[in-house]
Parts: structure tokens; C-alpha cells; sequence
């Protein structure tokens, strides 16, 4: 889909399908009722019909019949503005559903009122977020062509608006490629796949490539990734993505960004319940969302120095598959006594974020699909934050609400700790019977030292089970956009 701005007047689209924007008890544009006049008052009778007043994901729509240049108007509800840039993502994600329903080719979106940059940003991501779909496995009807969204308009007066557009298509583009890694099957997306995907990005984006290989892996000490992959054949890789700006900003500390990378879990030898398993190609839904944040780094090139690393395995038991009462020598001297396989992402993870203390970031960050006992307190839309360093959180807070996207914090309590001690080694990677999200984010605060650090647990909302808005069913490329919000603010 191309994506242009325009100052023409959008009355004289010559297009397929033309959408305009309502808040919540505002009255009609002008632009509206010239278009209701055109069409002999039709637009105001249809939204009368239907109680329209510009709720969030109202929709009123009609043909014009040869009356307008278009051959559709669409009238989509903006709300009263307290849901930011989600509804401006929304309306637009919308707008190019409908046109790719109706099978309308090109779409004309006029601005509502307001910063035209900001607004232009975000309905650029939402229409290009709202165009992504999974398909890459479907058969295709040689009668019946796929529709498509060729060309996309935004009607504004700012000629700094386009700018801002195309930022807002980049930012769409990494989130669709973390959709799509999410979305891609386990016999095709394994830790290969991550590597080769990520030489791919580093010739596309200039950014330097490390790979630690199995043996690599086993020569640095780093039982955790080791056992957790060694029952596969499909043998673990800790992938390094490196960007470093050429301004001034070379020489700041660098932002760390680790994610994990379970291409499949099938709990290794404490195997998971068959149905649990079906979803578990999500597993590396934190890898994913790095993978995005860099392709949208180097795309973009903030100035400071941005490092992307993968903790990418397999777990699965075969013949060499990792035991309940192993004990586990990690990459910083700590060991582990294993309780359960299928605690297997803190295992990989620790090995990568003592990997990651050694660049000496400013911060480090994770992501991770790593228990369902966070879906269990906080749900299916919220990300569960934990870090010890108070003005981190409030960063990573107010990122998440600039991004739209939702994060909640809970607590490192040290009481807890106490349930991840080892008998047979320092510590366990299974904690008592409550608050496994804590215990999982306290298991992995071993392994930072003194960085300030913090962990994000997208267990919930890195996948949806239906089409909601800009968001898609299947993975939904969460982190991506609060990711680069921290980095753009690192930058500034």
C-alpha cells in the first residue's frame, strides 16, 4: 500500500472510498454536509438510522452513485479522545478493512482537527497495521484475485505531515514483521529462521550480526540456553543484532533489548497437556518483538546505540533433552536445579541477559512469554512489568501510554525469593505454588548484576484470538511500538 498526503480538497477525490472522522457529540463537518448535500441528504439519514454520535468503531456508510467523484463515503467514529493514538490506529485500520471488503482499491482519509504530525503518525500505522494479514499458507482462487488496498491518501494542509506518515508506515512495517515471525509456523520459524532473518536485517539496515552457535554456546559456560536446546535438532543460537549511530550519539551508552526466543515448547520431558501445546509457536513472541524494534531502529536511525539479542531454542524431548533434577551451570557461576523443563524461557533468558550486562548498557530490557500465571492475574491485554529501578518504570510507563499499548507493574517481592533458593544448587527455576509471575522475575534478576534492568511478561497480549481495531488476529507485534518509544527518548 502507498501511502501519500494531499492538500487538494478531498470534495474531488477521484478514488474509490473516501472516510471522514466524527468525535463524540461534535457536529458535522463542513466537509460532511457537502458531501450529505451531494448526495440529497443520504449520509445524515443513514447515520440517523443507525444513532450515530461518533462512538469509537460506529461506522456509517454509503454509496455515492455516480453523485461525487468517489465511489464510497465512510463516516467512522473518533470517540471523545481519551483513547489517544489507539482510536486514531483504529479508525484507520478500519477505514482499509472496509475498502478491502468492498473491494475498493483506493482510499482517501481526511485528517480530523488537531497536531497534524501526531495524527498523521498514527492513522499511517493504524491503516498499515490494518492491511496485514496471515495468508502466507492459504491457497489462492485463481478466479477471484485477493483484494487490495494499492494507494492511500491522507487529506491535510501540513506539508510536514508527510513526514510524519512515513514514519507511522515504518513503524507498522516492524510491528508486521514481529506478526508475521509470531504467526509463522514452528516447522518453518526455528532458531535458523532467526538467524537468517537477521543477517537479512543487518544487510538491509547496516546492522552488525553475531551468532553464538551450539558450541559457542557450550564453550561460554551457558548451560541455561544449552540444556533448554540440546534436546532438539534443531540446536539453540544466541543472536546479536547491533546498531550504532554515525552522530554523536555513538559514543552514549547503549539500550539492550533481549527477547526470547522459544521457536516451540513442548514443555521437553515435564511435557506440556496436548492442548497446551497448540499455541506454543507464540513462545518466542519477545524475540519477535526485538526483531521488529531493530528493523524500526535501523530504518529509522535513532542517535544511541541500540543492541537486539535472541535467546532462540527449541524444547523438546528427545534423547538429549535436559532432566527434572538436572543441575545447571550458568553463564554468570550461579547454578540451577531444575524442577520442570517447562520452566524453560527464565533458563534461556539468564544466560542472555548476563550476555547482554557485558556491553554495559545504560538499560536492559526483556520481553518474554514467560508464565501464564501473569494472563492469570493481569489478563489478556496487559503486559506485566517488573523492575527495581523506580525511574525506569515510570520511562517504560509512560512509553507504553505514548505507544497505546498497556503495561502494569507488580512487585519483585523478596519474600517470594525465598521460594526459588535451591537445595542441591543457589537456586531453583520453579518457585512455590503463588505469584509465579514474581518468582519468574525474581529468578531472572540473578543474572543482571547491577543494570538497571527491567522485565516485561507479554504472555497476555502477544497474541489475540480476534480482529480488534489496528490489532490483527494471530500475534500481535506487542512491545514493538513502546520499544521505540524508549529508544526515541533515549535518543532525544
Amino acid at each position: 500500500m502507498q501511502l501519500s498526503t494531499s492538500a487538494a480538497d478531498a470534495l474531488q477525490f477521484n478514488g474509490g472510498l473516501l472516510v471522514l472522522t466524527r468525535a463524540t457529540g461534535a457536529a458535522p463537518s463542513d466537509l460532511e454536509r457537502a458531501i450529505d448535500e451531494r448526495l440529497s441528504g443520504a449520509l445524515s439519514a443513514t447515520a440517523s438510522r443507525l444513532f450515530f454520535a461518533g462512538k469509537p468503531r460506529q461506522a456509517v456508510s454509503v454509496d455515492t452513485l455516480g453523485r461525487l467523484p468517489f465511489a464510497r463515503v465512510l463516516l467512522l467514529g473518533l470517540g471523545d479522545g481519551s483513547n489517544g493514538p489507539v482510536a486514531l490506529r483504529d479508525v484507520a485500520a478500519l477505514a482499509v478493512t472496509d475498502a478491502l471488503s468492498q473491494r475498493h482499491r483506493s482510499v482517501g482519509l481526511v485528517l480530523p482537527t488537531g497536531d497534524s504530525q501526531t495524527i498523521a503518525l498514527h492513522l499511517a500505522t493504524g491503516a498499515s497495521l490494518g492491511v496485514y494479514r496471515f495468508d502466507t499458507y492459504k491457497s489462492k482462487d485463481p478466479d477471484v484475485p485477493s483484494p487490495l488496498v494499492d494507494t492511500l491518501t491522507l487529506f491535510t494542509g501540513d506539508s510536514t505531515a508527510a513526514q510524519a506518515a512515513e514514519k507511522g508506515v515504518a513503524l507498522a512495517r516492524a510491528v508486521n514483521l514481529s506478526r508475521q515471525l509470531v504467526n509463522e509456523p514452528p516447522n518453518d520459524c526455528n532458531p535458523a529462521r532467526l538467524e537468517a532473518l537477521a543477517h537479512e536485517l543487518g544487510e538491509k539496515h547496516g546492522l552488525k550480526v553475531t551468532v553464538l552457535d551450539f558450541e559457542e554456546l557450550k564453550r561460554r559456560g551457558m548451560g541455561g540456553i544449552v540444556a533448554v536446546g540440546q534436546g532438539s535438532r534443531e540446536l539453540p543460537k544466541l543472536i546479536h543484532l547491533e546498531y550504532t549511530p554515525k552522530g554523536a550519539g555513538a559514543q552514549k551508552a547503549p539500550l539492550v533489548f533481549v527477547g526470547k526466543g522459544l521457536t516451540f515448547d513442548s514443555g521437553g520431558l515435564s511435557l506440556k497437556p496436548a492442548k497446551s501445546m497448540e499455541d506454543m509457536y507464540i513462545d518466542m513472541a519477545g524475540a519477535a518483538a526485538v526483531f521488529g524494534l531493530m528493523s524500526a531502529v535501523g530504518e529509522l536511525g535513532p542517535d544511541v546505540p541500540v543492541h537486539g539479542l535472541i535467546g532462540a531454542a527449541e524444547n523438546m524431548p528427545g534423547g538429549a533433552a535436559f532432566r527434572p533434577s538436572d543441575i545447571l551451570k550458568m553463564a554468570n557461576g550461579k547454578t540451577v536445579e531444575v524442577l520442570n523443563t517447562d520452566a524453560e524461557g527464565r533458563l534461556v533468558l539468564a544466560d542472555v541477559l548476563h550476555y547482554g550486562t557485558m556491553l554495559k548498557p545504560q538499560t536492559m530490557i526483556n520481553l518474554a512469554t514467560l508464565t501464564g500465571a501473569c494472563m492469570v492475574g493481569l489478563g489478556n491485554y496487559y503486559a506485566g512489568l517488573f523492575t527495581a529501578h523506580e525511574d525506569l518504570a515510570v520511562q517504560l510507563q509512560a512509553a507504553a501510554e505514548q505507544s497505546g499499548e498497556l503495561i502494569w507493574r507488580l512487585p519483585l517481592d523478596k519474600k517470594l525469593a525465598e521460594s526459588i533458593k535451591g537445595q542441591r544448587g543457589d537456586l531453583k527455576n520453579l518457585g512455590g505454588p503463588y505469584g509465579g509471575a514474581i518468582t519468574a522475575a525474581l529468578f531472572l534478576q540473578n543474572f543482571v548484576g547491577d543494570t538497571r534492568w527491567a522485565h516485561l511478561d507479554i504472555a497476555g497480549p502477544a497474541l489475540s484470538d480476534k480482529d480488534d481495531g489496528h490489532i490483527r488476529s494471530g500475534g500481535t507485534g506487542f512491545g514493538v511500538l513502546t520499544l521505540w518509544s524508549l529508544v526515541e527518548r533515549a535518543a532525544a
